[in-house]
């Protein structure tokens, strides 16, 4: 038996890891290269990335159905050619700010421009929007990856193997978090911020290629022998049927949906959370160079942010482990089971509030710490998902999934967007501004980091009142 199968789910692998690390270029380069050069505040890179998640929000929910309609072959190679655009088209933000603001006529002159001034006003908000449609277009692009890779997982891997493939190309996002710290900040110091984005956007370019000439349906594919596709379609009959089955179920009328208290559940939970990893995401790196005077591209900066995504990266392992746990050891109701791990999870982001603390003694007990809490949010949110299906009938769990989704994108938004104005105004007013012997910024991110501690336990508390026991959706 051959097995192209593989090699299809390193192509997975390997845009996995391109998609996250497209996404952290700007988070990578913002505080230590871009701000400077377009005069940005904190409140402008909120915008930015406030407006990222709702775009992205917007987008998954769309993304299966054009994937499906277009074809996993063709709605790949659109969906990363898209990205991968986007992700070019940061580098010339720099030139194009020039043609529409007045008395600028060079990149170098951008820098040049008085703090303050009405060109230095220009320069930010013009950039700002042209930031703006580069990150739109990198959402949109983005919103495809896991739909076209879980649909080729499906084409090529039985049942059995599914769950094992999905991990293989999910670990990508791990390497994207540990290789970005390690690639991006050299590139930016080295060769300046605009080559980052094109160098790490251009890996999308070679891996179409790749996808062009290695992808096609196994039954169509000259490397996938007759031993193999017997093995890959092994499930065909029962799916068939389970097809046949779900076809006569009734399904939920899309506003009827949120008649339930289940459905209020799941929003609430992606609501107050899903921001909380977008916020540690974005402003990690900054949070570094702020208050630790570590910029990225510094050994120090490198090393804080590759070990906070090591601690994520490990500990997060078990995000998924710990419902069979209660489940098959313990012979709990697979709601309760992950009801009770989810409780346990929400305790995690709690160690952020001695993160700031802490970072008087030493930078590292900031981002372990910080890790711990993204480690806790990826567990919760491996199980979140799973209470979807819980309680609805399967003819409605992707309607329920993409409501959440939005939920999670809206509150992320408000995240990012209130984070951005916070640390503006805390630095402004210095110590004026004060939060438990904290001055100024600082002040701002132990605000921040209560927040994000707290988030989850409200979350759960909500999601348990709205639904105290297992009631499952009955149409």
């Amino acid at each position: 038996m051959t097995n192209w199968r593989w090699w299809i789910c390193s192509l997975l692998f390997i845009a996995t890891t391109v998609n996250y690390l497209d996404r952290q270029v700007l988070s990578l380069t913002y505080k230590e290269f871009i701000a400077p050069e377009f005069h940005w505040t904190d409140n402008d890179y909120g915008t930015i990335t406030s407006l990222f998640s709702i775009f992205y929000a917007i987008a998954c929910l769309f993304a299966g159905k054009f994937v499906d309609w277009m074809g996993t072959k063709k709605g790949y190679l659109i969906a990363i050619g898209v990205w991968s655009l986007g992700a070019v088209m940061h580098a010339g933000c720099g030139i194009a700010t020039t043609w529409f603001v007045d008395g600028v006529d060079s990149v170098e002159a951008l820098r040049a421009v008085e703090a303050g001034s009405n060109v230095a006003l220009a320069i930010s908000t013009t950039s700002v929007y042209l930031f703006l449609l580069c990150r739109g277009i990198l959402a949109l692009g983005e919103s495809g990856n896991f739909p076209a890779a879980i649909k080729t997982t499906a084409e090529y891997f039985p049942k059995k193997d599914r769950a094992f493939a999905t991990s293989i190309f999910n670990a990508g996002a791990s390497v994207g978090a540990l290789a970005a710290p390690l690639l991006i900040p050299p590139l930016a110091k080295n060769l300046g911020w605009e080559w980052a984005f094109i160098i790490i956007g251009g890996l999308g370019f070679i891996w179409m290629f790749l996808w062009q000439i290695m992808y096609d349906k196994p039954e169509k594919s000259k490397k996938v022998n007759e031993a193999e596709l017997e093995y890959i379609h092994q499930d065909d009959a029962a799916e068939a049927a389970e097809k046949a089955a779900s076809a006569s179920e009734k399904s939920i009328p899309f506003m009827q949906c949120f008649r339930y208290r289940q459905t209020w559940s799941f929003i609430f939970g992606k609501f107050f959370t899903d921001g909380v990893w977008w916020f540690f995401l974005f402003w990690a790196p900054a949070y570094f160079q702020d208050q630790f005077n570590a910029p990225a591209s510094s050994p120090l900066g490198q090393g804080l942010i590759f070990t906070l995504y090591a601690i994520v990266t490990v500990i997060s392992i078990f995000g998924g482990y710990l419902p069979r746990v209660f489940v098959d050891k313990k012979g709990m109701h697979p709601y309760n089971g992950r009801m009770l791990a989810m409780l346990i999870f929400a305790f995690f982001p709690l160690v952020a509030l001695a993160a700031q603390p802490l970072g008087a003694m030493s930078p590292w007990w900031p981002a372990i710490l910080i890790g711990i809490a993204g480690a806790g949010h990826q567990a919760w949110s491996a199980n979140i998902f799973s209470t979807v299906g819980d309680m609805f009938p399967k003819s409605t769990v992707a309607s329920i999934t993409g409501i959440g989704a939005m939920a999670g994108g809206i509150g992320s938004m408000i995240i990012q967007k209130v984070a951005g104005k916070l640390f503006t105004y805390a630095e402004a007013q210095g110590a004026a501004f004060s939060f438990f012997g904290f001055e100024g910024k600082p002040a701002g991110y132990f605000i921040m980091f209560c927040f994000c501690g707290l988030a989850y336990l409200i979350a759960w508390s909500i999601m348990k009142s709205l639904v105290p026991k297992y009631k499952p959706v009955e149409i």
